[in-house]
This record gives C-alpha cells, sequence and structure tokens, in this order.
C-alpha cells in the first residue's frame, strides 16, 4: 500500500510569503489536481507543515540561508496557513513540525493526537510513500530520506515539487538518488 506525504505548501512558502519559493502557488495546484486524479491509489495522504513557535538558531536576522533563515512559518500567522490552491481539506492526517526546532522532516512532525508520521503511516498498512511539495531542496528532501531510512520504498514526484535553488535541487536529487529513493519527473525550480 502507498501513501502520499505533501510536504509543506504553506502560504510563506509560496509567492508572496516571507521565504517564498519559485513555482509554489503553481506546486499548491498541481499537488491539488494529483490527489484528485489519483486518490484511489493511497492509503491516506498525509500534509506536513512548518509550525513554528520558538525554533531557535533556525530564524535569524542575519540568515545564511542553508542553516538558518528569515521567520516563516510562524504558529497563528497566515504564512503557516496552507496555500488556497492546495485542496489541504483533503488530507487525512496533519503532522506539525519545528515547533522547537529546524524540523526539516516531516517525520519529525506529530499529528494533533500526537502520533508521528511514521506510526500514522504504518497504521494505515502503507510500505511505500509517494513524496511531494516545497521545497524539493530542503524539507522534502528530508522527508524522503527520512521515509527510506524507516523502510519505505519512497519515490519523489519532482514536477510536484519546487527547489529554492538549481544547485540545492541537483545536489538534493543526488543524495536522494543515493539512499535509494526513486525520482521521477523535473522538479520547478528558479533558473
Amino acid at each position: 500500500m502507498r501513501a502520499l506525504i505533501v510536504v509543506d505548501v504553506q502560504n510563506d512558502f509560496c509567492e508572496g510569503g516571507s521565504l517564498a519559493v519559485s513555482g509554489g502557488a503553481s506546486v499548491a495546484a498541481a499537488v491539488s489536481r494529483h490527489i484528485t486524479e489519483h486518490r484511489g491509489e493511497y492509503a491516506g495522504i498525509a500534509a506536513t507543515r512548518d509550525h513554528h513557535i520558538d525554533p531557535g538558531p533556525h530564524f535569524s536576522d542575519d540568515p545564511d540561508f542553508v542553516d538558518s533563515w528569515p521567520p516563516h512559518c510562524v504558529a497563528g500567522t497566515p504564512g503557516a496557513e496552507f496555500h488556497p490552491q492546495f485542496a489541504a481539506g483533503e488530507a487525512d492526517a496533519v503532522f506539525r513540525k519545528g515547533q522547537y526546532s529546524s524540523g526539516y522532516s516531516g517525520f519529525e512532525g506529530e499529528a494533533e493526537d500526537g502520533r508521528s508520521l511514521e506510526a500514522w503511516l504504518r497504521d494505515r498498512g502503507a510500505t511505500a510513500v509517494d513524496v511531494v511539495g516545497i521545497a524539493t531542496d530542503h524539507c522534502v528532501r528530508a522527508t524522503a530520506l527520512d521515509a527510506a531510512r524507516s523502510g519505505f520504498d519512497t519515490r519523489v514526484l519532482l514536477g510536484l515539487t519546487a527547489g529554492v535553488s538549481r544547485a540545492g535541487t541537483d545536489a538534493a536529487r543526488a543524495r536522494m538518488a543515493e539512499h535509494g529513493v526513486r525520482l521521477e519527473g523535473e522538479p520547478v525550480v528558479a533558473a
């Protein structure tokens, strides 16, 4: 059984957001179309979201855009909400991550009931996952690598992802492939 993990399709990561990724809004719409067309193929659909309260050095007034970033997806702000073009209501569960840390991987998050993403996937009988969302070179990469480490047959549908940079996305693709993650399609990436 395969499940879908939708990573961080939030306002702050789409055009107009505080940490916008070029193509984020189009990815939000494309993910929604994918869900409509393929819902029956999935044992469940999980959505992850950055939900920062006090993430420590993850936020910086002088970010390096590698380990530190401008404030984004602050809990309770419009930027932390799912993008309106993403059909978030189709998700069977939402996993908040990064409350007090960087929280790149969806596997670091938890649902309202405290369950981890891995536990939720196993409860659904999932043995394989498709990973989509934002950003290819950061949270999508981290989530896919953790899925593979956890023993899930992991596939990233790159056509349903947006990356921050070409170099970062290329490095992420290489690293995911090294760890057995199957990659399909081409991501949206700024030149």
